[in-house]
Parts: C-alpha cells; structure tokens; sequence
C-alpha cells in the first residue's frame, strides 16, 4: 500500500535563499513529502511571486506565519499542512518555532535553534507539552559516511575513546571584516538577528555536534577563547575550544571565518586506544580508519562492509558521489518517519535536545572567554 506524502509549509527561503533550495530538494528526495504553500518572503508579493514558479495553490500562500497558522487550522485535518520548516534568520527561530509548536504543527528548523539557551529551553518544553516532532538541520550528520563514524564507535571498533578534534574553517567573512562599512551589511555580524555570536553559532556549534552525535559521549566541560579581530566588532569571528567529555576525554573545537582561502573546511577526527576515524566534509565519501602499525583503510558508502545505517542512509550505488542534498535528505527521511509514528535509528534526525546542547555550547563559550579564558561545567 502507497504511503502517503506528508504536506509540508515553509516559512522564508524564497527568492535568492540557497537553504531554501537544499530543503526543498531535500523534502522531495525521499518521495515523503509535498510542499503545500508558506510564507516565503516578508513582502507578501515577493512570496507570491515566488510560489508561482513552484506551481502552488495561491491560496495557500500567506502574508504571515499568524495568517498560516490560522487558516491551515481551519482546514479540514486530512487537508492541513502536517509540518512546517523554518529556514529564517537566526532571530526569528525562537518565536515562529514556538507559535508553530502551540498551533500542533511539527517544526523542522535550521540551526542555531534559538538565540539563547532559555530560549532553546523553552521550546524543548513547548515540544514535550505539546508533542510534536522537532527536526534541527544539523546537516552533515545526514551524511553516510559520518553515519558509518558513528557505529563503528558505537560497535567499539576503534576502542575507548581517547581524543577528539573537530574543525570547521571559513574564510568568507574575509572580504568584509576588515572594512567598517561593509562590516554593518552582514547580518550574521549583527547581534540583533543573529544572537550572541558569529562563528561559534554559525560554524563551531556543528564541529561540537558532530562530536557528541559521533561519540554518543557529552561534554562535561569547556574552556574557550574568542577573537572578534577589531573591538568596534560585536560577534566573533574565529574561536577555540578545548573540551572535557565523559570519562574524562579530551577533545577541542577550532572554528574560524577569517581562516583566508577556506571554503567549508569541516573536519573530524575521533581517537580510541584501538584505531581512530577521520571524516571531512569537502570529501564526504571516504572515511579514514587508522590502525596502528596497519596500513589505513579508506571506507566508501554503497558497500555491504558499512553498518545499516549507513546502508540505508545511501541512495546510489558505490562510486557515485553523495554530496550535501543527500545528507539533509536522510534528514527529512527520518523525520518523515517520526512523523508518521514510524520507527527510526537514534540519530536519524537532530531533535530539540541537539538544539539545546548547541545553544548551551554556544553561550558556555561566550561566558568561558569573557571570564577570562577559565573551565566552566555545562
């Protein structure tokens, strides 16, 4: 029997907006969902606009996330948009999330979550309360390669777990941050629709994902030094971590975007007593399993040697290069499963909970740096 296709709304990711373009793509991939209608843009005519070279119902488009959630309700059950995808600026995460929670609409978000900690508290409340499924877009750990990372920690094969080191560099900012004037047209520099930080929220809170989703270890503990390059500056643009996890595992977090020439430098390595894992981003089909005295063995997805979650997270035969739409697209794919009352791997969508963790990385880092460059607990 056919399965029918959950409908979808977004909220932003019109016209111009790449993140619009990966969740759509990503939404269609694993033939699970249709997108309905939404509000794509603050001008209602730009969204109308919009929605016309996506062939939608006119009727289904809306000047507002209010008008949205007023009218889909009011729609018979079997009709209504079933989840929405909020793909915003940072700032706007936090209150469209929790309206959509209170209007029984499941919500899958880009990251950060929210601007704060309190914020990301609140709505994983809100998602208890009110039982909905809460998908954040921590996009590489739909890869099938990190994936794969992630059993063979769990399965022991690289032993107990001795260091992480997690990596994303940027070089974007670059071009901008040393002129004053062109500094004040990037909003992700601008703390009121951003939130409290730059690079650490936009980049370093995905190496510290990648961390606990690969490991399944938290961490206890940070000590962190930012640089926001000049003091008239607000956010950061480059930062350091180093982290106490469980069992006392060491590990750091290096994120920048003033790291000249680098493109999306996302790179991580796990260490145990018995072989280590090395995955990057700019390569993601090879993972790198080291073994001590052995000659390394390179892991491609496709291939029955991989675990079933990386098995069922690959959609091409070996050989053929997954890239980033098929990452966000195990995403959407396992989100449409909880959706549906389905059953799915731990790990095969971020929840609320990853967005918690990350705001609570992102503000413990901040407060780490102002203090001084000192530990404190999470």
């Amino acid at each position: 029997m056919a399965t029918k296709r959950i409908k979808l709304g977004m909220i932003g990711g019109g016209h111009g907006a790449f993140i619009g373009i990966v969740h759509r793509i990503a939404a269609y991939m694993g033939e699970d969902f249709n997108l309905i209608g939404g509000a794509f843009d603050i001008d209602h005519r730009q969204s109308q606009d919009f929605a016309v070279g996506l062939e939608l119902d006119p009727s289904r488009i809306y000047d507002s996330i209010d008008t949205l959630i007023t009218q889909e309700n009011k729609l018979p059950e079997q009709d209504r948009m079933e989840v929405i995808v909020v793909v915003t600026p940072n700032y706007l995460h936090y209150p469209m999330a929790g309206k959509l929670i209170k209007g029984r609409f499941h919500v899958i978000c880009e990251k950060p979550v929210t601007t704060t900690y309190e914020e990301a508290l609140d709505l994983q409340q809100l998602v208890k309360e009110y039982g909905v499924v809460f998908c954040l877009t921590h996009t590489y750990t739909g890869y099938p390669m990190v994936r794969q990372m992630k059993s063979m920690i769990k399965e022991g094969v690289i032993g107990g777990i001795q260091k992480v080191d997690a990596q994303y560099y940027q070089g974007w900012i670059n071009p901008v941050i040393h002129d004053k004037e062109k500094r004040k047209t990037v909003w992700r520099l601008d703390p009121e629709k951003a939130g409290l930080s730059c690079c650490m929220g936009d980049i370093g809170v995905h190496a510290f994902n990648m961390i606990e989703y690969t490991t399944g270890m938290e961490v206890k503990q940070l000590l962190s030094d930012i640089n926001t390059l000049y003091e008239d500056n607000v956010l950061d643009v480059d930062g350091t971590a180093l982290l106490r996890l469980e069992n006392d595992v060491r590990g750091i977090v290096r994120a920048s975007q003033i790291a000249t020439g680098e493109e999306n430098n996302l790179q991580i390595s796990i260490y145990g007593d018995k072989g280590a894992l090395k995955w990057e981003q700019e390569n993601p089909n090879y993972l790198y399993h080291l073994v001590e005295g052995r000659p390394m063995q390179v892991l491609k997805p496709g291939n029955s040697y991989n675990s079933e979650f990386a098995e069922e997270s690959t959609k091409l035969a070996p050989g053929h290069p997954e890239g980033i739409f098929d990452a966000m697209g195990n995403i959407y794919k396992g989100t449409a499963k909880a959706i549906r009352g389905e059953t799915y791997r731990e790990g095969a969508f971020p929840t609320i909970h990853d967005g918690v963790r990350g705001m609570n990385f992102i503000e413990k880092a901040l407060d780490s740096a102002a203090k001084g460059n000192v530990w404190v607990d999470f």
